[in-house]
């Protein structure tokens, strides 16, 4: 079966982008994995609506992906902050590829707004594919990609 010939109906790719998709929750994510963790940091850091930035944490919530923790401040009714999951950290690899895609081809003329390096050497910090023998970075000659079991010929 050629890739043409495969149904995108219950492709991986377009499932997590159900999830994760919209501009706000992957800015929201980001943010997240900053350490940002309460709904009026967010609002302030992201400059989103209440209602919009609402919606995206519920679903995030609701999929799992962030989990709420009830805090109270002294003299304050009781909220929620929002911490990522493990399903939720397993995402960080997506977002330090978007952002070294956009520091290579969206660059700010002063330079990265992050500086990100390995704590233990202090190299910088960059994605790669790898395959599970961890061979050295991989390009896409390097790959073959053929439909697995769980594709479906397109009708």
């Amino acid at each position: 079966m050629e890739w043409l010939e495969v149904s995108t109906e219950n492709c991986p790719v377009q499932r997590t982008l159900d999830l994760v998709g919209e501009k706000w929750t992957l800015l929201i994510l980001r943010d997240a994995a900053g350490g940002v963790r309460r709904f009026d940091d967010f609002r302030r850091h992201i400059g989103l609506s209440e209602a919009v930035l609402s919606d995206r944490l519920r679903k995030l919530t609701a999929v799992g992906i962030l989990t709420t923790v009830p805090y109270r401040e002294p003299g304050s009714r009781s909220r929620n902050e929002y911490r990522m999951t493990r399903k939720g950290w397993d995402l960080w690899p997506v977002l330090v590829a978007l952002r070294q895609w956009g520091d290579m081809y969206t660059p700010d003329p002063e330079g990265p707004v992050l500086d990100m390096r390995h704590v233990e050497c202090g190299a910088p910090v960059r994605v790669v594919v790898a395959c599970s023998e961890e061979h050295a970075a991989l390009t896409p000659k390097d790959v073959s990609a053929r439909p697995g079991p769980g594709a479906r010929r397109r009708v």
